[in-house]
């Protein structure tokens, strides 16, 4: 392999990395942490690229407050 392949190579790992960090779902207050349901509100989404805007994220220690 040369250098500038492996380069390549870590920067696509970098980058995939900081995209990974942005997904929110562990630190909501709908993820329940088992595999079988991760999130109460879009178990479809959870944990994956789709869930980074999620329009339903609540913090964990935030209370929800209904009207």
């Amino acid at each position: 392999m040369s250098l500038v392949t492996v380069g390549l190579a870590i920067k696509d790992g970098v980058a995939n990395a900081k995209r990974m960090h942005q997904i929110p779902c562990s630190h909501c207050q709908f993820f329940t942490n088992d595999y079988r349901l991760k999130c109460t509100i879009h178990p479809s989404v959870a944990n994956s690229e789709q869930a980074i805007n999620c329009r339903d994220y609540c913090a964990a220690n935030q209370s929800i407050t209904l009207n």
